[in-house]
C-alpha cells in the first residue's frame, strides 16, 4: 500500500492536528522518501515508519511535539541533521537495521538535547571497536544505547509515568484484591452450605429411624393383645411364663 493511501486510512476522518500517534509500518514510500506527511500533524508525539524502504528522512516535516520516532529496518545511511532541525524534542530514536556505518554519522544527534534512548541494532556501526564507549562519549545526553545504559544495566520496558502503567497496575491490583475477597467469601459460603447439607442429612437419617420405630409401634397396636405380648417376648429373647410352668410340672 502506498504511503499516501495509508495515511488516509490511518486518519479515519480525523484532522491531522488531532492525531497524536501514527503508524505507517510496511507501506511503500516513493523513491525512498517520506510522502504525504505534513506539518499539519502538529500534535504528533509518536511516529512509526518501520520497513517502508526509506533511504532518507529529508522530507520529514516540522514536528515539534514528536517524542518517539521508529525508523528501523530501512536503508538510511545519513542525513540525520534533519532530525535535529525538525524534531527538536525527540527522546527516543530507533534506527535499527539501517545502513549506518560510522560513528560520525551520528554526530548531528548531539543537537537533540532530550534524546534519551537510541537503538542501532543490526547496523554496521555496532561492529566497531569501542562502539558503545564512543557513542556515549559523542552523545552524553543518552541514557540508553541499544536497550542498556553505560553500566550495562537494561532499560525498563516502559516509563510508568509517561505510559500511565502505574495507574493501570494499581487498578489491576485493586481488582485482584477484590477478586480474592470474593473468592474467600464464596469459599466460606460453600463451607456453610456443605455443613447445612450434612446437618440436613443427619436430621433425615434420624427422622427415618424414628419413622421406622413409629411404624413398628403402629403395627404392634394393630395386633391382638396376646399376639402383641408374644411378639414382645420373642423380640426380647425371653421365655413365655406358661412354658416355665409346664417345665415345673414336669
Amino acid at each position: 500500500m502506498e504511503m499516501k493511501k495509508r495515511l488516509t486510512l490511518e486518519l479515519r476522518n480525523k484532522k491531522p492536528g488531532e492525531v497524536k500517534e501514527l503508524v505507517l509500518d510496511n507501506c511503500r514510500s516513493d523513491d525512498g522518501k517520506i510522502v504525504g506527511l505534513s506539518s499539519d500533524f502538529e500534535n504528533l508525539e509518536f511516529l512509526s515508519m518501520i520497513n517502508i524502504n526509506l533511504l532518507s528522512v529529508s522530507n520529514l516535516p516540522k514536528l515539534s511535539k514528536l517524542r518517539k520516532l521508529e525508523l528501523s529496518d530501512n536503508r538510511i545511511s545519513g542525513g540525520l541533521e534533519v532530525l535535529a532541525e525538525r524534531t527538536p524534542n525527540l527522546t527516543h530514536l530507533n534506527l535499527s537495521g539501517n545502513k549506518i556505518k560510522d560513528i560520525n554519522t551520528l554526530e548531528p544527534l548531539k543537537k537533540l538535547p532530550n534524546l534519551h534512548s537510541l537503538d542501532l541494532f543490526n547496523c554496521e556501526v555496532t561492529m566497531l571497536i569501542n562502539y558503545r564507549e564512543s557513542v556515549f562519549t559523542l552523545l552524553p545526553q543518552l541514557t540508553y544505547l541499544d536497550g542498556f545504559d553505560a553500566d550495562d544495566q537494561e532499560a525498563p520496558d516502559s516509563d510508568p509515568e509517561a505510559d500511565g502503567d502505574g495507574l493501570e497496575d494499581e487498578y489491576e491490583n485493586g481488582e485482584e484484591g477484590e477478586e480474592e475477597d470474593d473468592d474467600e467469601e464464596e469459599d466460606d459460603l460453600d463451607e456453610e452450605v456443605i455443613d447445612d447439607e450434612e446437618d440436613e442429612d443427619d436430621d433425615l437419617e434420624g427422622e427415618e429411624e424414628e419413622d421406622g420405630d413409629d411404624e413398628e409401634d403402629e403395627a404392634d397396636d394393630d395386633l391382638p393383645r396376646g399376639e402383641k405380648r408374644k411378639r414382645n417376648i420373642e423380640d426380647e429373647g425371653e421365655e413365655d411364663p406358661e412354658d416355665e410352668e409346664d417345665d415345673e410340672d414336669d
